[in-house]
């Protein structure tokens, strides 16, 4: 060794050995406590990107939908518009000859056409259901028959609904489709593109600089020269922090000189939201990398040595605003430090949630059949029940995109087996390694209170997902210990009492807050002038001309209008959507005249609105599990001030005000 390089290597011993005393080694737990109290773990701030640069970020705003998905009824099939009355008894035998209107419905095309008795029209799939008809005939089903009138001959009968998806059957105007926080593949893409969306808010990637620092280190690609090594861990700290949702600054090899270090640092510290580094962090004598940090701004060090084997050199420092990271430079203890220490601060800061196992087993709940000879890949969401995860499957059809959204993942029934009893184990391939449980499951009835609601609960922290399947579905998925919370607005006819009456032993309830529902039709029908909305029903009873929209079975509006009608089954009848929004519209867009929908749906559409009675939408719940933490922030949100403002200018009352 010659003299200059003996002198240097004998000064960073001396400088070694007055810093023994530095490498104070905590637990993994108290390294942790540290690091957090010092450096958030939260969101960066949001930032509005071009639809097709929204993948793989994660949304930074609840998303509604500005349209109806579809935007109106239309055919399953290729075939025939009906009006279901006229298949009535159609057989082999006996068929059915409907006439032909003279318009063909493409997609793309407008109806112009109205469906009358004894008609049929040519209707694509996709195609625009035409005023008139209630259900789609296959063109299987059919034979033509020429002649002055040409019509068809129907073989078969198709009842009301039959091959018809109803306007906001998939998503609803105004509908949140995709919350905050959710993170952002193909499946939330052509969500948003549905929806027609051409950018979208998402949390901005923190920018995490890369140095690697060494003598002995060479970036891969350049000759390997004696005692040299590639420099692995730049490569490998780079990728993870992009599987990781952040963006990656590689800075280079930096050796082992104090300045250059310190210049290389400083750059990083201006354009970087978190720096990381690997090497010099032991007490060997390229150790420099401490002795920069704690001069490069309070609070410095908070860390230098973790009770880890591997990764016990772990440095953990804050320069002014920026965290900063030195690993060790052995690759297996540099990337389970920062497998431990860096990539929850990484996920939190693009809004990501921790890392999860890629499968799962879970019960499912109810028998689910399947036919034999084909295998069937189910969409579920994954519940947390009483005994484990709860795999609830989503059967939303070929056309919906919904179910992607709101699911989890998948699994399989064999083709040798025509099902899966209830309670069975199955095991749910995730979508996407970073999705989990949500602390909360809620379902039933859906509410745009509601979705403000589960907005504020992530604000704290606590993920929630929702399943719209009415308030009879909710309660009784929470009996069956499916769900934590049933979204409810159930009338009981005889106490004249919402919602209590359904309770049973066990369940208690959260009153929520009251919303005004009532008749709405399109403003300047004089039908509805000067009547109330029940002498207004009746008037319309009587119309034959007068289109109605119901809502689904088991939704709690559904309940109040069978009252309405008194056993009725008026024009309409059988078009059943599942939220007030697809009310409103069927009725704004002239499909029908009137339905049963909330106040504030009414004016968001600038509908007439005749008032039937003021609800109460509450919250079922488990009350053995009251006390546990998602439900207990729930249900404190439901006295929250702010929530109560935003409810007021939903036009909604908050209970016991």
């Amino acid at each position: 060794m010659t003299r200059p390089l003996a002198d240097t290597f004998l000064a960073r011993l001396a400088a070694a050995a007055r810093q023994e005393q530095f490498l104070a080694v905590v637990s993994r737990d108290e390294a942790m406590a540290r690091w957090r109290e010092a450096v958030p773990h939260a969101p960066l701030l949001p930032e509005t990107v071009p639809l097709p640069e929204a993948l793989g970020r994660v949304l930074a705003a609840d998303i509604a939908s500005p349209i109806d998905v579809p935007p109106f009824d239309r055919a399953l099939v290729d075939g025939f518009a009906v009006r279901s009355a006229d298949t009535d008894g159609a057989s082999e035998a006996e068929p059915r000859r409907l006439v032909l209107n003279r318009e063909i419905l493409a997609c793309g095309v407008a109806p112009a056409l109205t469906v009358g008795p004894g008609t049929a029209t040519p209707i694509a799939t996709g195609g625009v259901l035409p005023r008139g008809a209630d259900a789609v005939v296959m063109i299987e089903a059919t034979e033509f028959e020429d002649g002055p009138e040409p019509g068809i001959a129907l073989s078969q009968p198709a009842g009301p609904g039959r091959f018809v998806g109803y306007a906001g059957a998939d998503m609803a105007r105004g509908e949140t489709v995709l919350r905050r926080f959710t993170l952002v593949t193909a499946r939330e893409i052509g969500m948003l593109a549905a929806c027609g969306l051409a950018e979208v808010p998402v949390v901005r990637r923190p920018r995490v600089a890369v140095l690697s620092t060494g003598d002995e280190l060479l970036a891969p690609g350049s000759s390997l020269a004696p005692a040299k090594l590639y420099d692995s861990n730049g490569a490998i700290v780079a990728a993870s922090v992009t599987e990781n949702g952040g963006l990656a600054l590689p800075g280079g090899i930096v050796p082992d000189d104090e300045a250059a270090l310190e210049a290389a640092l400083n750059g990083a510290l201006a354009s970087a939201d978190l720096v990381v580094l690997s090497g010099g962090t032991s007490k060997g004598a390229g150790d420099v990398s401490h002795r920069i940090l704690s001069r490069l701004g309070q609070p410095g060090i908070l860390v230098h040595g973790v009770a880890l084997k591997p990764g016990k050199p772990l440095c953990l420092a804050k320069a002014g605003d920026v965290p900063v990271v030195v690993l060790p430079g052995f690759p297996t203890s540099a990337m389970f430090t920062f497998h431990e220490f860096v990539v929850p601060l990484i996920r939190a800061l693009a809004g990501l949630p921790a890392r999860e196992e890629e499968s799962v087993e879970a019960r499912l709940p109810q028998r689910l059949p399947s036919e034999l000879g084909r295998t069937e890949y189910v969409m579920a969401a994954l519940s947390r029940g009483t005994d484990g995860l709860v795999a609830l499957p989503l059967a939303k059809g070929s056309g919906a995109v919904t179910a992607f959204s709101q699911a989890d993942g998948f699994f399989a029934v064999p083709a040798t087996r025509a099902g899966i009893e209830a309670g069975e184990t199955v095991r749910v391939s995730r979508i996407g390694r970073a999705a989990r449980p949500p602390d909360l499951m809620i379902v039933g009835s859906h509410c745009l209170g509601l979705d403000r609601l589960v907005g504020r609960l992530a604000g704290r922290g606590v993920s929630a997902r929702t399943l719209w399947v009415g308030s009879a579905g909710g309660l009784a998925s929470l009996r069956r210990g499916e769900c934590d919370l049933a979204a409810m607005h159930l009338l009981d006819p005889e106490t004249g009492r919402y919602n209590a009456p359904y309770l049973t032993a066990g369940l208690a309830l959260a009153p929520g807050w009251r919303r005004l529902q009532g008749v709405v039709f399109r403003a300047g029908d004089p039908r509805f002038e000067g009547v109330s909305a029940k002498d207004a029903v009746s008037r319309l009873l009587a119309d034959d001309a007068a289109v109605m929209v119901n809502r689904n079975t088991g939704a709690g509006t559904r309940a109040l209008i069978e009252g309405l009608l008194n056993g009725a089954r008026p024009a309409g009848y059988w078009n059943q959507p599942r939220s007030h929004n697809a009310v409103a519209a069927a009725v704004a867009q002239g499909r029908a005249d009137w339905g049963v929908a909330i106040s504030t749906v009414a004016k968001d559409y600038g509908l007439g609105f005749l008032p039937l009675t003021e609800e109460h939408y509450d919250f079922a719940y488990r009350e053995a599990r009251r006390d546990e933490p998602a439900l207990a922030a729930f249900l404190s949100l439901l006295d929250d001030e702010g929530l109560a403002a935003e409810l007021a200018g939903l036009g909604f009352t908050r209970a016991g005000a």
